[in-house]
């Protein structure tokens, strides 16, 4: 199986609030800000990027209470944002404050 695994952490910079899937499954979308030094070719690289992201089910309860500002731990896979959409968006499967 190929691996599609993500682990990023960063300060949540737009939370919007939980809703519905047709389904009735719960959503909520939201965009982290990650900064940090990561070495590449012998030096040291300063990164900084916006990712955005997904959380559904008991995930997004979870992130639903959350706060814009607050620092997080992310884990989860990279998919395309829709059908029509190459985007790439993070589907969290675990998250957590730090």
């Amino acid at each position: 199986m190929a691996r599609n695994q993500v682990v990023i952490s960063g300060e949540l910079i737009a939370l919007e609030s939980l809703r519905y899937t047709p389904a009735g499954v719960a959503r909520v979308a939201l965009t982290l800000s990650h900064t940090s030094q990561q070495s590449e070719a012998n030096g040291l690289r300063q990164v900084q990027c916006e990712a955005n992201a997904l959380a559904f089910a008991e995930v997004a309860d979870k992130v639903a209470q959350f706060a814009v500002g607050q620092n997080v731990k992310v884990r989860g896979f990279l998919a395309q944002q829709s059908i029509r959409s190459r985007q790439l968006v993070l589907h969290i499967n675990d998250i957590i404050l730090e």
